[in-house]
C-alpha cells in the first residue's frame, strides 16, 4: 500500500458517517494490541482554541526534551499533518505501513469504524511505534463519545473555550455542549480550563467533583499585554515575564494561559519543563489559518473560523490590527453552519463581501450565499472559483486595504496554496 492508496482507503465510503460511541475504536485498538496503553496523554477538548492550545503545549513539551506526539483535526494542506511528532508530520511510508496493518483488522469488524475512528487508531499506533514520551491529543468533536476518549487515564484533561457549534450532535445550549466536552474528565486526574463564564464553569466543576478531579482555571486578569502588533505579541502571565507569541488576538493570550496552567500541572506530576522550554515553545508556535497574515499590499489574512464565536474574534482583530483600512471579506461556508450568524458579526468589520464555494460536498454555493448576504446592503460579488475570488478580493481591497478569508477551514488550504504556503 502506498500513501495515496492509504489515504484513499481511509476516505472510502465504508468508513464514512458519524456514529457516536467508543466501542468501535476500542475494538479496533484491541485488535492492534492496544497501542494507546503504552502512551501518556494530555487530552484537549473545546469548541474554539483547542488546536492553538495543543500547538503551544506540544511545542513547549518538545523543547522540554520530551518526544511529543500531536494529534489534531482537520488538516489544512496535507492529511499527514493530523499526526506529528516533534512538529514533523507522519511520513508517507509510515502512513502507508500503518494503514496496511490496520486495514484487515478494521475490515474484519462487524460494526466497522468511522473514518475518524480509523484515523485515531492509526495515530495511536504511530505514536506508540515511535515511543513518544507524551501525546497532546485533541478531540475531534465533543468529548464524551469522541473516539479519542478511549484513553483510560490522561496525565491531564484540558477544556478550552466553549461556544455554539455542532449543536445537532452536542446540544443546543453552551451548558449541554460543555457537559459533552467535560466527558473527557477522568477520575482523580487533574483538569485545566479556559477562563470560562460562570454558567459553563459550573457544569465542568460539577463533573470534576463527581470524578474527584482537581480543577485549575486560566486567569485572564493575570495576563499583561506588553506589546501587540501584526508580527506577534509579547505578554506576561503570573511568574512568566516577556513571553513572545506569534499568534494574533487577545484570545490567543487566553489560550496561552491555558497552556501555561497545564505546564504547572504537568510539573506537579513530575515532568521537568524549564522556563526556557516554555519561552521557546511559545515563541516558535506555528498554527496556520488562525488569523494568519500570509501576504501584504494588500494584507491578506486567512482564518478558518466557522462559528459565531470565531467570527467575533475575526471582526475584533480586523478592527484592531487594520484600523481605518478598506476591509474585504472573502467568505465561503458550509450549508449546515450558522453562516448568517457569522455574516451578521463580520458585517460590522466589512466594507464588501466576495463569496466563494468551499471544496466540500456540504458547501453552500457562492451564488446562493451572495443572495443571502444582500440583506446587509453592502456590495457582494460571487465568484466561480476560490482562485478567482482571491483575485477579485485583492482587486477590491487595493494596495492599501486588507482581505480576510473566513468561514470554513476547507477554504484555508486552497487559499494558502494560492500564495505558495
Amino acid at each position: 500500500m502506498t500513501a495515496d492508496e492509504a489515504i484513499r482507503f481511509i476516505h472510502e465510503k465504508i468508513w464514512q458517517g458519524s456514529k457516536p460511541g467508543l466501542s468501535r475504536t476500542a475494538e479496533l485498538l484491541s485488535k492492534m494490541g492496544d497501542p494507546q496503553k503504552r502512551l501518556r496523554f494530555v487530552h484537549i477538548a473545546g469548541t474554539n482554541g483547542k488546536g492553538s492550545t495543543s500547538a503551544m503545549l506540544s511545542g513547549i513539551l518538545k523543547h522540554a526534551g520530551l518526544k511529543t506526539g500531536l494529534y489534531t483535526s482537520p488538516f489544512i494542506s496535507s492529511f499527514n499533518e493530523r499526526m506529528r511528532i516533534d512538529g514533523l508530520p507522519i511520513s508517507d511510508a509510515e502512513l502507508a505501513e500503518i494503514a496496511e496493518f490496520c486495514a484487515p483488522l478494521a475490515l474484519s469488524m462487524d460494526d466497522r469504524p468511522t473514518e475518524f475512528e480509523l484515523v485515531t487508531s492509526i495515530a495511536m499506533e504511530f505514536f506508540a511505534r515511535r515511543r513518544c514520551g507524551i501525546v497532546v491529543l485533541e478531540t475531534g468533536m465533543g468529548g464524551r463519545l469522541d473516539s479519542t476518549n478511549v484513553i483510560e487515564s490522561p496525565l491531564c484533561s484540558v477544556i478550552t473555550n466553549i461556544g455554539l457549534d455542532h449543536t445537532r450532535e452536542l446540544g443546543d445550549t453552551v451548558e449541554k455542549i460543555a457537559a459533552e466536552k467535560a466527558g473527557i474528565i477522568k477520575k482523580d486526574r487533574p483538569v485545566v480550563i479556559y477562563d470560562l463564564p460562570e454558567n459553563i464553569r459550573k457544569v465542568i466543576s460539577e463533573r470534576c467533583n463527581e470524578m474527584s478531579s482537581p480543577l485549575s482555571a486560566a486567569d485572564s486578569e493575570a495576563i499583561i499585554s506588553v506589546s501587540d502588533c501584526r508580527s506577534g505579541q509579547t505578554f506576561s502571565y503570573k511568574e512568566y515575564e516577556s513571553l513572545e507569541l506569534p499568534l494574533l488576538g487577545t484570545h490567543q493570550l487566553k489560550n496561552a494561559a491555558v497552556a501555561l496552567e497545564t505546564v504547572s500541572v504537568l510539573r506537579s506530576l513530575g515532568l521537568e519543563i524549564s522556563s526556557t522550554a516554555v519561552k521557546t515553545g511559545l515563541k516558535e508556535t506555528f498554527w496556520p489559518a488562525r488569523f494568519e497574515i500570509i501576504s501584504e499590499k494588500p494584507f491578506f489574512v486567512v482564518d478558518g473560523g466557522h462559528n459565531p464565536q470565531c467570527a467575533e474574534t475575526v471582526a475584533d482583530n480586523l478592527r484592531k490590527y487594520f484600523p481605518g483600512m478598506r476591509r474585504i471579506i472573502l467568505f465561503g461556508v458550509l450549508a449546515d453552519k450558522d453562516y448568517m450568524g457569522l455574516a451578521k458579526i463580520l458585517d460590522s468589520a466589512a466594507d464588501e463581501f466576495v463569496t466563494i464555494t468551499p471544496p466540500s460536498p456540504r458547501a453552500l454555493s457562492a451564488f446562493e450565499l451572495s443572495d443571502r448576504l444582500r440583506c446587509f446592503k453592502k456590495p457582494v460579488t460571487a465568484c466561480e472559483s476560490i482562485e478567482s475570488g482571491i483575485i477579485k478580493a485583492i482587486e477590491l481591497a487595493g494596495a492599501c486595504g486588507v482581505v480576510c478569508s473566513v468561514g470554513s477551514l476547507y477554504t484555508a488550504g486552497p487559499v494558502r496554496k494560492f500564495f505558495g504556503k
